[in-house]
């Protein structure tokens, strides 16, 4: 039986990590996008990343950049849910969940974060593209040293459920900036390209892009480790190994529940109706990695308070528990 806080430390390692890495692949292709359009409004779509990227919003007067973008999401260690910020929860985690780790996975996650100086200052010498491909690269390096190094037991289980609740909640995202836009606008290839998509999305659909197949790629390919099925697919299948076995009744733990409900709402859907609606079902799905999240957390996170144990003993004829307090 694994420790609780060993299990939530692989957890959260596997949330922030991915994170860290989804937000470096969105905050690279909107900084390319300001770069490249100067007709775009630039403090609009910083505002929006920033929404998009569940950050905390900027002061209404404020005028934003590329450049206080990158500040406020990559560089700053102060800024709650930074890249900065988010690496070093994740080594923080694995620093006080060593004998569960190997370590290549602890090495990988110090070495990250003791570059991260040097990489910000190559950044704000030659871009933040530096930066930004740094932090992808390292992260992918993890995610295969953790496959490779790690026992796939409990605890891989857990560092994998925590990943995939993440890749939802970051693909959705990802979706969400676009889900107001016309079917038409050229703006849906940045979903494909911030999702590393792009080149498997124009082989599947032999090059025909347009919103309906982006979405219906980014949501329901049973084959794409970064669409919404497929991540919930794999948090579902560790999530239902953790259980040990399932029920004769039927009956599940609730984070297992809200999975499986994800999942058949997404197997059984008409690919020709996912535009319809398509913000309303995001956010009902964003929801859902809230509930699984909590879900996970009091089931098998959740501490039980102290209880000490009592001595019955009979005295005069009556019973007087003695609690570990009084001896």
């Amino acid at each position: 039986m694994m420790l609780a806080r060993n299990a939530e430390s692989l957890y959260w390692i596997g949330r922030y990590v991915e994170r860290a890495d989804d937000m470096a692949r969105i905050l690279d292709v909107s900084i390319h996008q300001l770069l490249e359009d100067t007709t775009a409004n630039a403090d609009g779509l910083v505002r929006l990343v920033i929404q998009v990227l569940g950050l905390t919003p900027p002061e209404p007067g404020a005028t934003l950049d590329v450049w206080s973008l990158t500040e406020r999401v990559a560089y700053d260690p102060d800024s709650v849910g930074s890249i900065v910020d988010l690496i070093g929860s994740a080594r923080e985690n694995a620093r006080g969940a060593r004998e569960v780790t190997s370590s290549e996975m602890w090495e990988c996650l110090n070495t990250t974060y003791n570059g991260l100086g040097d990489a910000e200052r190559r950044s704000r010498r030659l871009g933040p593209h530096e930066f930004l491909s740094y932090v992808k690269n390292r992260a992918a390096m993890f995610a295969g040293l953790a496959d490779a190094t790690l026992s796939h037991d409990d605890g891989y289980r857990y560092l994998l459920l925590g990943r995939s609740v993440e890749r939802v909640d970051m693909t959705i995202r990802m979706l969400l900036a676009r889900a107001g836009d016309r079917s038409g606008s050229p703006a849906w290839v940045n979903v494909l390209v911030s999702a590393g998509a792009h080149d498997t999305f124009l082989r599947t659909y032999r090059g025909v892009i347009n919103a309906q197949n982006i979405v219906e790629f980014m949501l329901l390919d049973r084959l794409f480790p970064r669409s919404v099925f497929h991540a919930l697919r794999v948090a579902e299948q560790n999530l239902a190994e953790l259980e040990k076995g399932p029920s004769r009744t039927g009956a599940q733990a609730e984070a297992l529940l809200l999975l499986g409900r994800a999942r058949s709402s997404l197997e059984f859907l008409e690919p020709g109706d996912l535009l319809d609606g398509l913000q309303e079902r995001l956010l009902d799905l964003q929801d859902t990695c809230r509930s699984v999240n909590e879900a996970v957390t009091a089931q098998y996170f959740h501490v039980s308070p102290y209880v000490s144990w009592a001595d019955a003993r009979v005295s005069n004829g009556e019973e007087h528990v003695i609690e570990e307090s009084e001896l």
